[in-house]
Formats: structure tokens, C-alpha cells, sequence
């Protein structure tokens, strides 16, 4: 039957950025499809929000740690490995870094940590995960993309260089592991309400000219990205490898 494919009921997974925003309407998308889903945050957040949805009757746990090292990747990737049994079989690459600058005065370093944490750290744990998941046969990497991915904006060329790499890391990825049963996909997310966008979805004079764009006529919300994860973490999407979905409201194709 096909609501079959859809299910991923007690499968384990990492979410990495996922104490607030897109991140945490991912995690309670899985969480809510019947996964074991540890929340990463660099700060307390995502044991606060694993406690909050734990009270809800979800099955989440939590793991806080940094992303710019391959050290620090590993620690962070083996505490939810512990917690999960010593098996994983989904990883969302959804942690991020943003740095806003005039690209003649951005600096090398704010450029650098973009990249260490937007891009390499995607590549290390899918590494990791992919070790995990192949002598299994079975896995789905999901990895978080942007609309920079296809377009830039003027004073983000860390951000839009770094997404931009994460559409091809997970072409990549995609071609080199599906023969393995493993699946590596990615979601571009629009213009989404999260602590991040609050001066434009916020502010009515700038929302405008963005609205007036999207043919939904709204911004996304975290929860938006409920389904589209759980798709991507289903047999449903077995055959699909390197496809990068927008969930924009319709915002890329007008």
C-alpha cells in the first residue's frame, strides 16, 4: 500500500541546527512520523526543545556542540550515535552560519566560518553517516540548500557561495551513494518566518516587494517543511538521488 512508503516509524535520526526554526519543524516532522530524533544545537536549545516535545510524548533527545572542526563534527556525531543505539538511518544537515557584509569588506574569516560550518561540516557527518548506513544497505541524507543556491543577494557571498556548494555536494553525494541504498537529497527553503527573517517578515514595508513575489501569498512557516522531510526520509523518495526541492511557496519558478 502506498502510505507504506511513507511511513518511518522507529527510524533514527540527527538533526543538526535544529533548536529553533527550520531546523526544529524538521525534527517534529520525524518526531511526529514515529522517529527516534536527536536535536543538535551549538547552545542549550536543543535540549530545551527535546525536554518540551519529550513532554508531548515524542521520542527526542538532544546533543549540543560545535561544527567548525572535523573534531568537533565527530564528538557531535558520536554522542547521537549513543544515543541512538549505535545505528542511524537518517541525517539532516540543516546546521548554518550567516554573515551579512559589503562583498569588498567582507571578511576572510566570517567567509571561512560560513563555509566550515554551511558546507564541510554537511560533508564530514554525511561521511560519518554513510559508514554507518552502507553495510546496512539502507540511509537517507537530507541536507538544507537555500534560494542562494540558485540565485545570489549583494552582501551574503559567503552564504550564497556555501549553498551553493551544498546543491552540488549533494548532487554528488547523491550519484555516489544510491547504488549503496543510500539516499541524498536536499530541501530549499524560501523566504520562511524564523528568528532570522523577522526583519523582513516582520516588517511590513519590506515583506511587500517579497509577498508580492510568492504566489502563495504568504511566508513558509518551520512546520511547512513537516511533510517534504518526511518524504525524504521514506522509501518514498528510494528512487531520487541529488534533487533539490524549494519549499518557497512558489517563489523560485515566478
Amino acid at each position: 500500500m502506498v502510505h507504506e512508503l511513507f511511513d518511518i516509524t522507529g527510524k533514527k535520526a540527527l538533526v543538526t541546527g535544529s533548536g529553533s526554526g527550520i531546523g526544529l519543524g524538521m525534527a517534529t516532522g520525524l518526531l511526529e512520523a514515529g522517529c527516534t530524533v536527536v536535536l543538535h544545537s551549538h547552545g542549550q536549545n536543543a535540549v530545551k526543545e527535546a525536554e518540551r516535545l519529550r513532554g508531548l510524548g515524542l521520542d527526542a533527545k538532544a546533543v549540543t556542540g560545535d561544527l567548525t572542526t572535523k573534531e568537533d563534527c565527530e564528538a557531535v556525531f558520536a554522542a547521537a550515535l549513543e544515543q541512538l543505539g549505535g545505528e542511524i538511518d537518517i541525517l539532516v544537515n540543516n546546521a548554518g552560519a550567516q554573515f551579512r557584509c559589503d562583498a569588498e569588506d567582507f571578511p576572510v574569516e566570517e567567509f571561512d566560518k560560513v563555509m566550515t560550518i554551511n558546507n564541510r561540516s554537511a560533508f564530514i557527518l554525511s561521511q560519518l553517516a554513510a559508514k554507518n548506513m552502507i553495510p546496512r544497505g539502507y540511509g537517507k541524507i537530507i541536507n538544507t540548500a537555500s534560494m542562494q543556491s540558485f540565485f545570489g543577494i549583494p552582501n551574503t557571498p559567503a552564504y550564497a557561495a556555501s549553498k551553493g556548494a551544498i546543491m552540488q555536494l549533494t548532487k554528488s553525494l547523491g550519484t555516489a551513494w544510491i547504488s549503496k541504498g543510500i539516499n541524498v537529497n536536499a530541501l530549499a527553503p524560501g523566504w520562511i518566518k524564523t528568528k532570522l527573517t523577522k526583519a523582513v517578515t516582520g516588517n511590513p514595508e519590506n515583506a511587500k516587494p517579497i509577498l508580492d513575489r510568492i504566489p502563495a501569498g504568504r511566508f513558509g512557516e518551520p512546520s511547512d517543511f513537516r511533510g517534504p522531510i518526511v518524504f525524504l526520509a521514506s522509501h518514498a523518495s528510494d528512487y531520487l538521488a541529488g534533487a533539490i526541492i524549494p519549499v518557497d511557496g512558489g517563489y523560485l519558478v515566478r
